[in-house]
């Protein structure tokens, strides 16, 4: 796999590897545990939610201009992981959350997720920038020997990008096992039973507002207690998100494991350009060669805008695998021998599985001069996207299936009738990962090519920028699934993913041109 390709490549996997590890399990349960542990909505959850998930990509902004300024990318990225370390270990801490110390205890939570974000925007996007420099000098090294070793090295960036993105699913194919069987053990050891409905019902007991749903209430609590006997819905609650918290000391340990690897090899990790060495290479050319590559930096600028712009539609509608998709797993799906959380591993074992698939199918049509252009295939992907909510739209509207609210609100016995079989997630992130494949690693190659050599930290951290537009917007598709028969939530995501299908495909030949993709 790693056969012409820069040495560093699989160090910086392996590293990337860990930090996603630990990042993954404790995104997998971050939207249901804030509801669980404070007793909040899906709306101000989501919202939580999207902030932290925004400020993660908006931060590696912060974190490429760092670097870029200083030119210590290696130093800035210990430091993150670092940083993130911190934030798990204070998200570690079990404290049960009361009416008399929620005021306190949400904001101390968000500061652990704001350090966890700073962390992330500290290493993701120099990390990214080190292995597109690896490839800038790996490139440097083949044109010595001539332009058919170039043309073979330049073909290896996007399937370099496509290896280093199978690594971060590695880890994120584990980690949605974690916090759910710790959790379901810890419970168990407890007296308990799993059941994802119930924290809900156990904060409105407790605030007296249960009303129409406590016989509901009163079926769960006693078919989740072991021991029999009366019921506490305080104490299930702490034993419940106790189990969670337990789970982010493997966060920590991920992120350790991760330095370690970092600073293993730290020496084999090249140093993206210095603003010296590039002003020093600049005093050979002319001025009119200069006003030319002037003029080619601004056309490759204004196409790696555009393809952001079509970047923060995918994320808005992908990452609703922590949102609407996540909620539509505890909702509509039997969840009574799998935790929602773990259909999230879904997406990365089809990452791993499906990424050689379709390195082949590129490599064998680059044989056959059927070459196809990393514009082109994020166009593809977004039409990819889209037959995922098609598929959910038309199978939600078949089934009759109302909004979120009012499903959550009938009898138990009707619920449990109309719930689908899990086979309709796996067709649901069967689409997404392939337009995942399409779209996120091939980005990341695509910003490595056309970024200046002085700003690779800013590029990478733009991309990451994109994705955070695309972030913030995600609470939009827990209000949608709750407040219409959900249908139509999907059917807001196709028509996003259409559009963006669109654009991007009227944009591919100027794409092509520009940057000679």
């Amino acid at each position: 796999m790693f056969k012409n390709h820069p040495k560093g490549l699989l160090a910086a996997a392996l590293s990337n590897m860990g930090e996603r590890f630990g990042y993954y399990i404790m995104n997998a349960v971050l939207l249901l545990f804030l509801c669980s542990k404070f007793g909040i909505s899906d709306a101000k959850g989501g919202l939580i939610y999207s902030v932290f998930y925004s400020a993660i990509y908006v931060l590696a902004l912060v974190g490429g201009i760092i670097a870029d300024r200083s030119q210590d990318y290696k130093g800035t990225i210990q430091k993150g992981l670092i940083v993130m370390a911190t934030g798990y270990i204070l998200l570690a801490i079990p404290i049960t959350a009361t009416s008399g110390n929620t005021s306190w205890l949400l904001p101390f939570t968000c500061i652990a997720l704001a350090l966890i974000a700073f962390g992330n925007g500290l290493f993701k996007g120099n990390l990214q920038a080190i292995v597109g420099q690896m490839y800038d000098n790996f490139e440097a090294e083949a044109a010595k020997k001539g332009p058919e070793a170039l043309a073979q090295a330049k073909g290896q960036r996007d399937a370099g990008f496509q290896i280093f993105y199978v690594f971060i699913n590695i880890g994120g194919l584990i980690a949605p096992f974690v916090a759910p069987l710790l959790r379901q053990w810890w419970l168990k050891t407890n007296g308990f039973l799993y059941n994802s409905n119930l924290p809900e019902l156990c904060h409105k007991a407790l605030n007296g507002t249960l009303g129409d749903q406590a016989t509901k209430f009163a079926e769960l609590s006693e078919k989740v207690t072991l021991a029999g006997g009366s019921f506490d819905p305080a104490a299930y609650l702490e034993v419940f998100n106790q189990g969670v918290h337990f789970s982010f000391i493997a966060s920590v340990a991920a992120m350790l494991i991760s330095l370690a690897i970092f600073l293993y090899n730290k020496r084999i990790f090249p140093n993206p350009a210095s603003k010296a060495a590039i002003a020093a290479e600049s005093l050979s050319y002319t001025n009119e060669e200069k006003l030319a590559m002037a003029k080619e930096i601004k056309q490759r600028m204004y196409a790696l805008f555009a393809v952001l712009g079509i970047a923060i539609f995918f994320w808005f509608s992908f990452h609703q695998n922590g949102q609407s998709l996540s909620v539509f797993a505890r909702d509509f799906v039997k969840t009574d021998k799998i935790a929602p959380e773990i259909w999230q591993a879904v997406n990365p074992f089809f990452v791993i599985v499906l990424t050689p698939i379709i390195m082949a199918i590129f490599a064998s049509l680059a044989k056959k001069g059927k070459v196809v252009s990393t514009p082109r295939k994020i166009a593809y992907g977004m039409a990819i996207a889209g037959c995922a909510y098609l598929f959910l739209a038309v199978f939600s509207y078949i089934n009759h299936y109302p909004s979120g609210t009012e499903f959550r609100a009938l009898d138990e016995s009707v619920a449990a009738g109309m719930k689908c079989d899990w086979w309709v997630l796996i067709v649901t992130y069967f689409f997404l990962t392939v337009a995942e494949l399409f779209i996120s690693p091939l980005g990341l190659s695509f910003v490595s090519k056309v970024a200046p050599k002085n700003l690779l930290g800013l590029c990478q951290g733009l991309w990451l920028g994109a994705t955070a537009l695309g972030n913030l917007l995600i609470w939009i598709g827990p209000v949608m699934y709750n407040a219409w028969p959900i249908w139509k939530c999907w059917t807001v995501f196709l028509v996003v993913c259409l559009i963006s299908m669109g654009v991007m495909l009227g944009m591919v030949k100027w794409l092509e041109r520009v940057t000679n993709a």
